[in-house]
C-alpha cells in the first residue's frame, strides 16, 4: 500500500465533517455531509439482505463517496433550484481533485463509482439514489427544525427513485411520517391538503 497517499486522501476527506447541510439532528445540531453519508451507508447495510443480487460492496462505497463532490464548495440544498449541469461540473472537479491524492488504481475505481452514482443507470446506483432520498427525509422528520421548516418538500422529493416493492413500501412509510409531522405542526391542515403537487428530480 502507498500509505502516504492513502492517509493524504483520508486527511483531506476530513473536510466533509465540516460541510453542513440544511437538516438538523434530533438535538437541533446542524448535520454534516459526513454524518449524512455515514447514515446512508448504515441504511444500505441493514437492507442489504433484500438486495442479494446487487454488488453491495459497490453500494456501500457509493454511499460513502456519493457527496464527496461537496467537499470544497459545500452542499447545495435540494430545495434550491440550480443549474444541474453546473452543479455536476463543480462536484466533478472536486471529486477529481480529492481522488487525485490516491494511487492511480484506487483513484480510478472511486471515480468510476462516483460517476456511476451520478449517471444513475445501474441497479446499484438507483438503490443508493432512493436510499439517499430516504435518509434525507428521515432526517427531516426526525430533526429539531426551525418553525418555518418545509416538511411538505418531503412528499415530492425523489419519488421517481422508489421503484421496486421494498422501496415503494419504504416510501409509503416515509410519506405517512411526513404527513403526521405536518398535521401535528399544522392542525388546521387536512389529509387532502397534503397531496404532492410538484416533482423535483435531484
Amino acid at each position: 500500500m502507498d500509505i502516504g497517499k492513502i492517509t493524504d486522501f483520508i486527511e483531506e476527506a476530513e473536510r466533509l465533517k465540516t460541510v453542513t447541510r440544511t437538516a438538523k439532528t434530533s438535538e437541533g445540531k446542524t448535520e454534516s455531509t459526513a454524518e449524512h453519508s455515514w447514515r446512508l451507508a448504515l441504511l444500505a447495510c441493514v437492507v442489504a439482505d433484500e438486495y442479494s443480487n446487487l454488488n453491495m460492496e459497490r453500494v456501500l462505497t457509493m454511499c460513502l463517496i456519493h457527496d464527496i463532490g461537496e467537499i470544497y464548495e459545500g452542499d447545495i440544498p435540494a430545495i434550491r433550484q440550480v443549474d444541474k449541469v453546473q452543479k455536476y461540473e463543480i462536484e466533478l472537479r472536486a471529486a477529481k481533485k480529492i481522488f487525485s491524492l490516491l494511487p492511480e488504481e484506487k483513484r480510478n475505481r472511486l471515480m468510476e463509482i462516483w460517476k456511476e452514482y451520478n449517471d444513475c443507470k445501474t441497479p446499484e446506483a438507483r438503490l443508493v439514489k432512493a436510499l439517499d432520498k430516504a435518509e434525507t427525509i428521515l432526517q427531516h422528520n426526525q430533526g429539531k427544525n426551525p418553525d418555518d421548516f418545509d416538511y411538505g418538500f418531503n412528499l415530492y422529493y425523489g419519488q421517481e427513485f422508489f421503484n421496486d416493492p421494498n422501496l415503494k413500501e419504504l416510501r409509503t412509510y416515509l410519506d405517512e411520517r411526513t404527513r403526521d409531522k405536518i398535521l401535528k405542526e399544522n392542525p388546521e391542515f387536512k389529509q387532502a391538503d397534503l397531496v404532492p403537487v410538484m416533482d423535483i428530480n435531484i
